[in-house]
């Protein structure tokens, strides 16, 4: 006999349903306790603070893209409201930051959004999350650097005057165009993300400072321009917003991509000195100077020039020069420069973290997991990570595959939310423990049998049953004789609770479905929003199901209560993400219609991706997992249990 009430049916791989169960099995999450039994890893360097943190999310999120983005949205969507669509989408992209604090200040272990899924809904999506990131690193890395080669050519003075050994070739008879400068500064970046954590953020730091500096150059140079013109950009006969709102809105959701960087940050939780406290800090932080800049950036710039009259190239060189300021377009070339060196670290550092937590759950070879006990740092999945990456970008024009970096971020944001939903209404209420913990199980379960036992003969003592109606405050005796399953799971104390119990069972199984129809209702909504191909009246009935699914699971969990678990659910004291279920649900619905909306060819070039990870997790991921062998125990007693453990170790 066991805590478990059928610990072969919470074993991995050995159930029923051809092995489903697998895909929802769920581990441990992070405590005191995982941390003193994770044994055979070398722990990373805790060396991160605040600051570090700024510049890594700072870093990761400002690429060059701004320097070209403000020109074609401008263009296109937004028109003088450009500044509305970068805060439009800087508090969308806020919504995901607050889920991505908690759970990041809950469970500070690396693997970012991968960890999260694993621990709140199973080891099926975790995979998927993982694999997906996996992706979207190596592809972004790589974009990147071959993204610094050009912008590097006009520091020297043109698109060809870099060295020799350094410009792009093409090979004769294959057409392909080669770029040693991106393989260079990938290897560049690598070797420096070999040395140490605190070494290579200090260093990305440096480069992100000089990427400010840039930007508040052409914050202050450019408003004194504005002012001493007159603001020509503001002064239309088409008003300040020529497209309309929804002009406003679609550049929201086009330049929402120029936020997608501050999850680097949650890979590095277990880093951290103080996690609870600066991983909020680091990631609100971040975020916030990012979408300052970006609206003060666009606010000057659409106003040095007619929206209509920008370069969609070089905007804002373009701006400067046509007030007779050409020498500022080296500055911004520097800024795009530092601002790609940064994202290419940012792109990066988080990929052998997530791959390190993939090893140690046994879903990866445990190669990867290695950490280097000189550096602290898993060196072999960086050297690994790097030398993909600039086999890449030296080869490849992975320009068209760039748009499959989003949808591994956006597939995390999405799943970060759904794990704050059921880390507040259904939290874990088993807890898998190692199958060396079998005899500490024993002994918990037989003390709760015993007592269950002597509560079970007094009861029967001391009340009269009457056609199952007691004659006293106490529960009918039927009640207090256990089920086998109850039996195994001697989570009742007294009576008198077992119908609070059932109550709270009711309310946890509400919660879930509840959870479940609303992302079914998002899907549905985005989904008919999106299709413009279909008939009007199918289009819109899709609408109102969508719509009616997702308002009736908003209404129904902010009518029930939260679970009284998420209060010591993982590391207590931490930030706390408001407005649940609001703010999740809104952050559901953005990062599914961004989804939804990235277009056929991209989602091809993904599901080949991902339908390859499913192999790999079918023929190794599921037969190595580190839950395959696990007992499950109720999280009420693992504290008993880790106790009992000890002495018995002892």
């Amino acid at each position: 006999m066991g805590v478990v009430g059928d610990a072969e049916s919470n074993n991995g791989g050995k159930c029923g349903f051809g092995g489903l169960k697998t895909l929802v099995r769920r581990k441990q999450v992070d405590s005191a306790h995982t941390n003193s039994t994770e044994g055979g890893h070398h722990g990373l360097a805790r060396a991160l603070t605040i600051p570090h943190l700024i510049a890594i999310g700072v870093g990761s999120t400002i690429g060059a893209g701004v320097y070209i983005l403000v020109g074609t949205v401008a263009r296109e969507h937004s028109g003088p409201a450009l500044t509305f669509s970068f805060l439009i989408a800087g508090i969308a992209a806020a919504l995901s930051a607050f889920c991505y604090a908690e759970l990041a200040s809950r469970c500070p272990s690396a693997g970012s959004a991968y960890h999260y899924s694993y621990i709140c809904v199973g080891e099926g999506v975790a995979w998927l999350i993982g694999w997906a990131l996996i992706l979207e690193y190596t592809i972004g890395g790589s974009a990147v650097a071959r993204g610094i080669s050009p912008n590097l050519a006009m520091l020297f003075g043109g698109p060809n005057s870099l060295p020799w050994f350094l410009a792009r070739q093409t090979i004769p008879g294959l057409g392909c165009v080669v770029d040693p400068c991106a393989a260079i500064l990938v290897f560049l970046v690598t070797a420096l993300l070999c040395v140490g954590i605190k070494e290579s953020t200090f260093v990305q730091g440096v480069v992100t400072v000089a990427n400010i500096c840039a930007m508040v150059f052409v914050i202050v140079a450019g408003g004194y321009l504005g002012f001493k013109t007159g603001w020509p950009g503001y002064k239309l006969s088409s008003g300040y917003l020529p497209f309309g709102a929804d002009g406003m809105l679609a550049g929201a959701s086009t330049v929402f991509f120029a936020f997608i960087g501050f999850d680097s940050v949650a890979s590095t939780a277990e880093e951290v000195r103080n996690p609870q406290r600066d991983l909020p800090m680091g990631i609100g932080f971040a975020l916030s100077i990012c979408c300052t800049l970006y609206m003060l950036v666009s606010a000057v710039i659409v106003g040095l020039v007619p929206y209509y009259a920008m370069d969609p190239d070089t905007p804002i060189s373009s701006a400067f020069a046509s007030h007779g300021i050409h020498w500022a377009a080296y500055i911004i070339t520097v800024g795009a420069c530092t601002a790609l060196c940064s994202t290419l670290m940012g792109s990066i550092l988080p990929q052998p973290r997530i791959l390190m937590a993939m090893a140690r759950d046994g879903l990866l070879p445990s190669f990867f997991s290695d950490v280097n006990q000189r550096t602290q740092v898993p060196m072999k999945g960086t050297i690994v990570t790097g030398i993909l990456a600039a086999t890449l970008a030296f080869f490849m024009d992975v320009e068209q595959l760039s748009g499959m970096v989003s949808v591994g971020t956006l597939l995390a944001f999405t799943m970060v939310a759904i794990s704050v939903l059921i880390l507040r209404y259904v939290p874990p209420d088993e807890v898998p423990l190692p199958s060396t913990f079998q005899g500490a199980i024993d002994t918990v379960s037989m003390r709760y049998s015993i007592s269950n036992n002597s509560l079970v003969d007094s009861n029967m003592e001391n009340t009269k049953v009457y056609h199952g109606i007691t004659t006293d405050d106490s529960a009918p005796i039927s009640s207090l004789i256990q089920e086998e399953t109850t039996i195994e799971y001697p989570l009742i104390e007294k009576p008198a609770l077992k119908l609070n119990c059932m109550n709270e069972e009711m309310r946890r199984k509400i919660a879930g479905w509840t959870i479940m129809f609303t992302c079914v209702g998002v899907l549905v909504l985005t989904s008919a929003a999106s299709s413009l191909t279909l008939y009007s009246l199918i289009r819109f009935t899709l609408c109102g199901i969508g719509g009616a699914l997702l308002l009736f699971g908003l209404a129904v969990l902010t009518w029930i209560d939260q679970d009284d678990a998420r209060h010591s659910f993982g590391h207590t004291g931490g930030f706390i993400c408001p407005f649940v279920p609001l703010l999740p649900i809104a952050c559901i619905l953005i990062n599914v219609y961004l989804l939804i909306n990235l277009g056929s060819a991209t989602w091809t070039r993904v599901s080949i991706w991902l339908v390859v990870g499913a192999l790999v997790y079918i023929f190794y991921g599921r037969k190595n997992s580190s839950l395959r062998d696990a007992v499950y125990v109720p999280a009420a007693h693992v504290d008993e249990i880790y106790e009992s453990h000890s002495d018995l170790v002892l």
